[in-house]
């Protein structure tokens, strides 16, 4: 600990950086404040806030019977720990299952390293006191086991002080084949599970693949479809050639942006107050035209009398002040001039309209992309899983993303500029990544004592005598920093995912898994592992001895792991017990809510604010996968005991927050198919090299050079698993194998009168759609781009949705296939007061356009 006088140690990266072992305490309460606070505050508010807090439940089938949790105060979590597998396949897929498995496989992992750290190693601390040369007898505190004080001095080769460190390379050896083990039993699960969960359904996704690669002479629906079955393996049932679609996405795009400010306008006008009052007895207009009002008295008496007084009501339209827009036209667009917002728009709306019924006519180029939907899972899966064409990089079949996955405008991008764009993000992440360390290294020393004292020492004596508050600055504040990047980072990396070029939204997800781990473990462990927070100069100084004696990098690695130990410590309590309650309370979806609130204009609005919040895997995953690599970097070091039953309360907080969300107040779009367990396995697998290198370290440290050269096999080892588990398991998590598709032939099968009843009962509940929520989710879908069939919205007016209007479409692109039903939104009755079709005028008053040197400005 810092000091006064000229005791005081030099202030290094390691003093400037790690907390004082007494901070933990400090952080401890201030964690336990904000999560109690945050917890305390969901339990009275989720009866309440139904819509945010259960807002899945009301959109989900009533077949899978998903429980109802009770409205007490805690009555909700003995029942959410009842929801069994089968229900959390049946709300939320496979995506939801996978991600929870990991926290269940961690607490079976951590609770069992937990007993041997308690039973094993802290006996084992508590008589050798981890390298304490003074008094090797003597017992340490619990704040001593987390204190490098004790661990970073020179040994004298003692047999008698030696013996203990043969149990690092046992519990190295020991705990690595544990993790290894879980993770094996774990893969085999989820391996069984996705198969039987895909192999009893029949999707169009399942029957679909994706053909890349196309040549030009087959550029057809016609051709592809015949090339397809000329393979013997399956009829096809529908080709859907991509083309390219741009010049008819534009024009959406520009019709969706027009149609708002259309809505805006005509809540402008609609919250204005008549300029001339209404006749007395006559009805106000704000029981008349106020959406609101109209929304809240929704008997069938109220809607009755207000289309009976609509003709009163457009009297008072009339006479109120319409909104206006300035138009700038002229030479560098220098001049302008006012004209009626609602005859604008109304006129650039039918404009748009006119452009996308031609758009939606017209032949477009193919590109060298399809989706060719066979007529069975079997004849899709051998297609997917076999060499289609001799020629390198022609006619790949991969598997086909679910229909409303496809982002449609990436399908018909060239492949060279699809390519250009994830090399480009995937450079752009990786300098991103190794400059990262420059803002979180200035951050940590900005907020330590030793800066503080150099930058103004009165403030530094302050906080050196006020225990409490410079506990607080040293221990709270870098953790809060470090986790406040932690959660704003990702919203960049998934903005980079999105424009890489990939053609799923599922794409999209795994790749932002896999880029915000790489910033996690690089920026918070790898560089504050190596230079131990130091200063920058300082950093290199380090790199740079690293690359002319690796003994140098070995040591400061050691070095760093246990100085910065309370701060990782400090980082594990902060996210378990601190962030998680607000995480179940969505702090951050009701902090927006006021502010999008606050600008909500249009029912369209209104109604998008009460929609349930996204549940983005590639946000909370690394930070779990982080916690599991610190726990297990730090599970043999001084204090084992302490960070291993505080990785248990993360995981055990962490699986029931998002247990809950998943399964009752928030949705999952994305259609991964439980693709993100080949990213955690192999994560764990880094987890695991990167916990071996330490315990190496380590023991070169302490000039044990025979039992680091014993843990080496052991990397070897690792290595090889991984090596091997890709080739057995990944396979299985990427296709479905023909034996796992369930046919009515099969033995066992439910037309099987020989069957076992329990078997045939869960066989039975699959074949249902009762354990899986795709083939609800895909009912009546095609692959086909929603843009040339989904019928053109009318302006959202007034409380209830205007009429979906459809419209034949001559489109000669889309005859091999029909629209994707699920894409339409869905049609509410006109309640007198929406407006008429899009097509035809419905302004009051007369249309104006102003046209300027013949050109017309709309």
């Amino acid at each position: 600990m810092l000091g006064n006088g000229t005791d005081r140690p030099e202030c290094t990266g390691e003093v400037a950086a790690g907390p004082g072992s007494k901070d933990i305490f400090v952080q401890l309460v201030i964690s336990f404040a904000l999560g109690i606070s945050a917890f305390v505050a969901f339990c009275i508010l989720r009866p309440r806030w139904k819509t945010l807090y259960a807002a899945r439940r009301r959109h989900n089938d009533p077949q899978i019977a998903l429980p109802v949790l009770p409205d007490s105060f805690l009555g909700w979590i003995p029942a959410l720990y009842r929801v069994t597998e089968e229900q959390v396949l049946a709300s939320a897929g496979l995506d939801a299952f996978v991600f929870l498995s990991f926290f269940k496989m961690s607490l079976r992992l951590f609770a069992t390293m937990f007993f041997f750290a308690v039973t094993v190693l802290w006996p084992i601390h508590l008589t050798f006191d981890a390298g304490d040369t003074k008094d090797l007898r003597k017992p340490p505190t619990s704040a001593g086991l987390l204190s490098s004080e004790h661990i970073l001095v020179d040994f004298k080769p003692k047999d008698e002080r030696w013996s203990y460190l043969w149990a690092y390379l046992v519990f190295t050896w020991f705990f690595s084949l544990l993790t290894i083990y879980f993770m094996n039993s774990e893969t085999i699960k989820v391996i069984k599970i996705r198969q039987d969960y895909l192999g009893t359904q029949s999707t169009i996704t399942d029957r679909t693949f994706r053909l890349t690669g196309i040549p030009k002479d087959i550029r057809s629906e016609e051709k592809i479809k015949e090339f397809v079955e000329n393979l013997e393996i399956g009829h096809v049932r529908s080709v859907t050639l991509c083309r390219n679609w741009a010049e008819l996405d534009d024009l959406m795009a520009q019709r969706l942006v027009n149609l708002r400010k259309l809505e805006e306008a005509w809540s402008a006008y609609l919250s204005q107050q008549p300029a001339v009052a209404s006749r007395a007895g006559g009805p106000q207009p704000s029981e008349v035209d106020d959406p609101i009002r109209d929304g809240q008295n929704g008997d069938e008496e109220s809607q009755e009398n207000g289309r009976l007084l609509a003709g009163d009501s457009l009297r008072n339209l009339t006479e109120r002040s319409r909104p206006k827009v300035r138009l700038r036209f002229g030479f560098l667009r220098l001049q302008n001039r006012k004209i009626d917002a609602l005859d604008y728009y109304e006129e650039k709306l039918r404009r748009l309209d006119e452009k996308i019924r031609d758009a939606r006519a017209k032949e477009y180029t193919p590109t060298d992309t399809a989706f060719v939907t066979m007529d069975s899972i079997a004849a899709c899966q051998m297609a997917i899983q076999a060499t289609v064409d001799p020629r390198p990089g022609q006619l790949l079949s991969k598997p086909a993303p679910a229909p409303s996955d496809v982002i449609w405008k990436n399908t018909y991008a060239p492949r060279y500029k699809r390519r250009f764009q994830s090399w480009a993000v995937t450079i752009f992440i990786t300098f991103l990544s190794i400059i990262w360390f420059i803002p979180v290294v200035l951050l940590a020393q900005l907020l330590s004592i030793c800066t503080i004292e150099k930058i103004r020492p009165s403030l530094g004596e302050a906080l050196l005598n006020h225990e409490i508050t410079r506990a607080f600055v040293q221990t709270g504040l870098p953790t809060l920093v470090v986790s406040l990047l932690n959660v704003l980072v990702p919203y960049l990396y998934d903005y980079l995912s999105n424009i890489q070029g990939m053609v799923s939204q599922g794409d999209v997800e795994l790749s932002t898994i896999s880029k915000n781990f790489f910033f996690i473990f690089f920026n918070i462990f790898v560089v504050y592992a190596v230079s131990g927070s130091a200063a920058l100069a300082e950093f290199w100084s380090i790199i740079r001895d690293s690359l002319s004696d690796t003994e140098t990098i070995a040591k400061k690695i050691a070095e760093s792991i246990q100085n910065l130990n309370n701060f990782y410590l400090n980082f594990i309590m902060l996210q378990g017990f601190g962030l998680f309650p607000f995480k179940l309370l969505q702090f951050g979806s009701i902090s927006l809510y006021a502010i999008y609130r606050m600008g909500a204009k249009t029912p369209r609005d209104f109604a998008e604010l009460v929609q349930p919040s996204l549940f983005n895997y590639g946000f909370y995953l690394p930070t779990a996968l982080l916690v599991f690599i610190l726990c297990l970097v730090y599970s043999i070091l001084p204090g084992a005991h302490i960070v291993l039953l505080l990785g248990l309360c993360y995981f055990t907080l962490g699986y029931f927050v998002y247990k809950y969300q998943l399964l009752y107040s928030m949705d999952q779009p994305q259609h991964a198919t439980g693709g993100a367990w080949s990213i955690i396995c192999g994560r764990i697998i880094v987890g695991l090299v990167t916990f071996q290198v330490i315990m190496i370290a380590f023991l070169v440290l302490q000039t044990a050079f025979e039992k680091a050269a014993c843990i080496a096999p052991l990397v070897v080892l690792t290595f090889w698993y991984n090596f091997h588990s890709r080739r057995r398991y990944t396979p299985l998590t990427r296709f479905i194998a023909l034996r796992s598709i369930k046919r009515a032939s099969d033995p066992g099968s439910e037309s099987n009168p020989d069957r076992d009843p329990n078997q045939a009962e869960r066989q039975t509940r699959l074949a249902r759609r009762m354990s899986t929520i795709d083939e609800d989710k895909e009912k009546g879908m095609k692959f086909i781009n929603p843009n040339l069939v989904i019928p053109l919205e009318q302006p959202w007016v007034y409380q209830d949705p205007p009429p979906l209007i459809y419209e034949s479409t001559t489109d000669s692109n889309t005859e091999s296939v029909s629209g994707n039903d699920e894409s339409r939104a869905p049609s509410a009755q006109n309640d007198g007061n929406g407006l008429g079709s899009v097509s035809s005028s419905f302004s009051l008053g007369d249309t104006h356009v102003w046209r300027e040197n013949g050109d017309e400005n709309v």
